[in-house]
């Protein structure tokens, strides 16, 4: 989501962030939403408060965390989910999602997905005329 030489988040984790919706639920179930990305701490905060974002956010800089769950490779910084299970002291991995696997969590695409011009994305073969606009952008 957040390269450590970048200045901003990506536009499609970012657009991703944007459109969660009230997560209380989760707490109420014993379980916690973070966001984690390479850039240092202080870059990330600062992101957040322009952004206006109150989830909790951790940097993995420094670490080969990001690397280890495939959400940066060779060519670079990609969006994924992972899901962890904590019994006591141990820490299980049980699921990961990357790219277009995490957009059935939330609800914009989904809406464009049913209606006429769809999701508007420049590699669509769609007819002339139609509106297109960078996938992601």
């Amino acid at each position: 989501m957040f390269d450590p030489a970048w200045e901003n988040g990506c536009d499609g984790c970012t657009g991703f962030v944007n459109e969660l919706a009230d997560l209380s639920m989760l707490a109420a179930r014993d379980t916690q939403f973070v966001l984690i990305s390479r850039a240092p701490l202080e870059k990330l905060q600062a992101y957040q408060a322009r952004k206006g974002w109150d989830r909790p956010w951790y940097s993995s800089f420094g670490s080969d965390f990001n690397y280890d769950f495939q959400v940066t490779t060779d060519r670079g910084e990609t969006h994924g989910l992972s899901v962890f299970f904590r019994i006591d002291d141990d820490v299980f991995h049980t699921y990961s999602t990357y790219n277009r696997g995490t957009e059935s969590l939330t609800d914009c695409y989904r809406l464009l997905d049913v209606t006429p011009y769809g999701r508007q994305e420049d590699w669509e073969d769609s007819p002339a005329g139609w509106p297109q606009r960078p996938t992601y952008g």
